[in-house]
Parts: structure tokens; C-alpha cells; sequence
């Protein structure tokens, strides 16, 4: 059975809480354990703002395609908060949830809804260290490299 990545972070409210119920979505959903890296907290990305997010990895089982597995992590994140995450000029804003489809085993996937794996997976170390943990020997199936890799290219 295919392994997802899913990454989660939150920025606002009682992020713990909020990842914690995203889990538990998520695992409803697949009906299957997830795997859990710790969480970590990181400034944001792509935007300034005051609050720091919490982001976790997930490494869960599922026969979803990942087309129908990426709509579905939509409508978890709007389930729990539906604000949008980003402002009128289309840049990041802080948010309750972020559930981002990272990769599904080794597949490749670019369609206008869905790249796979993550097009910008390599340069976020919220996304990198949590999923070092959960499989560090992972190989990126176009940048020919491994997480633990990726993550040692990223500048310090």
C-alpha cells in the first residue's frame, strides 16, 4: 500500500490542538495509524509575521489516488478553519491549518491541482526535518537526492 506525506502547520489559535485534530482527520480518512514526527516550531515562510508555526510530518498508509487524497486534505483544512491562506494579492498569510500533500512514495504527479512530489518540499526545512524523521532515506524521484540530503543543501 502507498505511503503519503503529509505535512501540517498552524500559526494560530491552539496550534497544538489544531494539528492534533488534523491527525485525527487525517487517519479517519485513511482509516490508518499515522506515523508522527515531533513537532517543531519554525518562523514562517514566504510572509512576516509575529507568530511561529508548528509543523508536523505524517507518514501514513492509504490507497487513495492522490489527486482524490490532496481534495479530500482540503476539505480537513476547511473543516477546521475555512479562512483563506492567502490575502487578495494571492501572498501567505498567517493561518489555523496548512495540510500539504508532500509526496506518495516514489510517484511523480504535475497537473494544474497537483504536483507531486511538493514542488518547493526541498526548500522548507519545516517540511524537510519532520519528514528526516519519519523516513530519512526517502529519494526524490526528480532532484535525485535524499530528504537528509535536501535538508543538508538548504542554507544555513
Amino acid at each position: 500500500m502507498p505511503t503519503a506525506y503529509i505535512n501540517i502547520g498552524s500559526n494560530m489559535g491552539d496550534r497544538q490542538a489544531v494539528i492534533s485534530r488534523a491527525v485525527v482527520y487525517i487517519e479517519f480518512l485513511c482509516k490508518a495509524k499515522a506515523r508522527v514526527s515531533k513537532i517543531i516550531e519554525t518562523p514562517a515562510w514566504g510572509f512576516k509575521s509575529e507568530s511561529s508555526f508548528l509543523n508536523q510530518g505524517i507518514a501514513i498508509d492509504t490507497d487513495i489516488p492522490p489527486i482524490e487524497l490532496l481534495r479530500h486534505l482540503q476539505e480537513i483544512e476547511r473543516l477546521i478553519s475555512p479562512t483563506p491562506h492567502r490575502n487578495e494579492a494571492g501572498e501567505y498569510i498567517d493561518r489555523v491549518i496548512d495540510i500539504d500533500l508532500i509526496a506518495v512514495d516514489d510517484i511523480i504527479v504535475d497537473t494544474p491541482e497537483l504536483q507531486l512530489p511538493h514542488p518547493r518540499m526541498h526548500l522548507r526545512d519545516f517540511v524537510l526535518i519532520p519528514f528526516i524523521e519519519l523516513n530519512p532515506d526517502w529519494f526524490h524521484p526528480t532532484l535525485n537526492a535524499t530528504t537528509t540530503k535536501l535538508l543538508s543543501l538548504l542554507p544555513k
